[in-house]
Parts: C-alpha cells; structure tokens; sequence
C-alpha cells in the first residue's frame, strides 16, 4: 500500500481547466501525485494562476506538488501579458556575437562590457532570475527550461529559435547561467531534450523524429550543454522523444536504457531526476499505449513521467488516463518488469528534488502586491535589451 500511494510521485499530469475537477482530487486521494503542469487552457489571468497553484497543494498528504510550465521565451511560454512577454532564446545566442554587440552597445547606450561574451551570460542569468519572480509570484515551481539542444539544422520544425544557439559553447554557456538563475532564486530548472532535438527535420508533436549521427560526433556536440548544465547541478533533464539508431536501434532515447541510464546517468553522471518528455506526443503514442511507454520510461532509468498533452476533445478523461498510468506502473513493480530499488531509486530522487525546492510553504492564491512583480519596468528593460537582438 505505501507503494502503491507513492507511485504517484512518479507522475506530472494535466488539468482539463482553469479549476481541480473532481476526478483529479479522487485520484489524489488514492495516490500521491508528483505534480501538474500548467497549459494555455489552465490560465486565465495572474491571480487565478496563484489560486490554481495555492489549491494545488491541497491535493498533497505528504510531499507537495510540483507546479510546472514550460515558459522559455518567444513562442513557447504559457504565461502572457500581464507577465513579461520574453523574446525567443536564440536573441542571447546572438547578444554573445560581438559585431552585434558593438552595434548594439552605442543604441543602449551600454559599455561593450554588458555585451559581447562575458555579457551574454549576464543577461542570460538576468532573465532567468527575472523569469523566476514571476514564476515563483504565481506558485510556479518548475521550469521545463532550458532549452539545450543545438540549432544545427536549419529544417529543424520545433527547436529553431527555441535553442540558445547554433554552436555547443553557446549553448552550453548559456544555458548554464539559465539554470543559475533560475534556480538561485527558488524555482527547479529542466534542461531538454536529451540526448540532443536540435538536429532533427520532424517535430515530434507529429512523429518520430531520426538522429543519424555516429556515437561520437553526439559526445563531442549534442551532450556538450548537458555536461555543462550537469556541473552546474541542474534539477532536471527531459528526455527526448527520437531514436538515434547509432545508440538504440529500436528505442526511442526516453525508453532507452542505453541512452537514459548508460549515458545520461552513468557516463555523464547525471544526478538528478531525469524526466520524459510528454508520453501523449505522437512520436510515442503512435506505436505505444500511454501506460506501456510510461513503465518502459521508468524502467529505462526515467525519474517521472508526464502525461499532460491529451487532445482536445479528451481533455475531460486526463484523470482517467492518469489513474491507467499509475496503475500500469504499481503492477510493472509487482511483477518486476520495474525492478524494486529502480522504483524506490525515482522516488528518493524525486524526494530530494522536492526538499531542496520546495521546503518552504507554498504562499496563498491571490497574493497583494502580484501586479508589481508581473511585467515590471526592471524585467521589461531586460527583455528589451534582449530584443534588439531579434
């Protein structure tokens, strides 16, 4: 019984609206969820996300949710206006290039010592501790960002200016003063997509996308950011929905064994909780059932599982897909297809992470002050500065 209550810790699930629907409070009482990530389709204004994240936590009877949302920059952010609207992340890359900096340091006015290399990464680590406050005004607790991958393929459909840029030293500079920042002020970072999304010509919302590169050119440029982001003791690595037939000719990396426990684990050393990235895209949910990919996941050396992307007109059975998941998972470790100490591994992980984030009560729904924090003059000075970049 105690397992099976933990288990759930193992899952980051969804909500259907802006409100807890009873069936997700049913499933919390059976068992003990690891957290929820917020969507569009969660938010309707500042203080009604500060509301939602502050009810959150009464589904816990024991460790508290994690409440996630991917808010990176430019077309991936959940949170808009009244919060600061950020620009895409590959405007640091270019802040780092110093001919632009030169140009751009006479229009701001700036020393060239605010741009150029060294610059980059304190603007970098200014937006993300700007990024933090907000998100931490809000109940937001974990970040699905940084972006790590690489923008090495111009056909790339779904990283484009999502990466911080197209060579590993930019990514990795940058990506380490991201996860800095934000973690220095309170909120879990989440490097993706292991082991490397940036060189794909598929989106794997839609498909399943093809890495053809030999083991080592993936060591020497793909897993550069990742070590970097590792050392600097980032909370969590999403994995990446694509099969890299150089390392696992059959898996896909987030149900890989050789890919999340004999490389990101072991030969990087990786430390903290490995996640997979959404099991309802269509590059897993076209050959496996969400509860299948889910028990391969953890067997393959995954911490948690999220389950948060139903389609829209099934956005009412999220609780029910989530309840098939943990139970998938409760009888994967009853009849040893999860071995025991893996199970008990992810949870110790999962446990760790939620004490070193989230020791400090949650604060209350619709806090006095929230407005001045969301949008204000200092973080959107940082995001203009950013934008001249664009």
């Amino acid at each position: 019984m105690p397992l099976r209550r933990e288990i759930g810790q193992l899952l980051i699930g969804s909500l259907p609206a802006t409100t807890i629907t009873p069936e997700m409070r049913s499933l919390a009482r059976e068992f003990q969820l690891g957290g929820v990530t917020l969507f569009k389709r969660n938010i309707e204004a500042p203080e009604q996300v500060a509301e939602l994240s502050h009810d959150l936590q009464s589904l816990s009877s024991g460790l508290p949710l994690w409440v996630a949302v991917d808010q990176e920059g430019g077309r991936v952010a959940r949170l808009r206006a009244p919060f600061t609207e950020w620009p895409p992340m590959a405007t640091l890359g270019r802040s780092g290039d110093e001919a632009l900096a030169r140009r751009f340091a006479a229009a701001l006015a700036a020393p060239m010592a605010t741009l150029g290399r060294s610059g980059d990464e304190a603007l970098a680590r200014r937006f993300a501790a700007a990024l933090a406050a907000e998100l931490k005004a809000v109940g937001v607790t974990l970040d699905y960002a940084p972006v790590l991958d690489i923008h090495t393929n111009p056909r790339n459909p779904i990283i484009g200016d999502r990466a911080l840029g197209e060579d590993a030293d930019t990514v990795a500079r940058l990506g380490a003063a991201i996860v800095r920042g934000l973690q220095e002020n309170g909120v879990a970072a989440c490097g993706k997509h292991f082991p490397g999304h940036g060189d794909t010509a598929v989106d794997s919302h839609l498909a399943l996308p093809l890495v053809e590169h030999p083991p080592d050119r993936i060591r020497r440029v793909e897993f550069v950011p990742f070590r970097e982001a590792i050392r600097h003791d980032v909370a969590f690595i999403m994995t990446a929905h694509i099969l890299v037939p150089s390392l696992d000719e059959e898996r896909p990396a987030t149900l890989s064994p050789t890919i999340v426990r004999g490389m990101l684990r072991e030969e990087l050393d990786f430390d903290g909780v490995i996640l997979s990235d959404d099991l309802e895209m269509k590059a897993i949910a076209d050959t496996y059932t969400v509860a299948d990919a889910a028990v391969q996941a953890i067997a393959a050396g995954c911490d948690g599982v999220l389950v948060c992307r139903a389609l829209s007109d099934e956005r009412t059975r999220d609780a029910e897909v989530h309840g098939q998941v943990l139970e998938a998972l409760v009888h994967a470790v009853e009849d040893g297809r999860i071995p025991y100490k893996r199970a008990e591994d992810a949870l110790a992980r999962n446990r760790r992470a939620k004490e070193r984030f989230l020791a400090a009560p949650v604060a209350p729904g619709r806090q006095p002050g929230l407005r001045h924090v969301l949008g204000n003059d200092a973080h959107r000075r940082i995001a203009d500065e950013m934008s001249r970049f664009l």
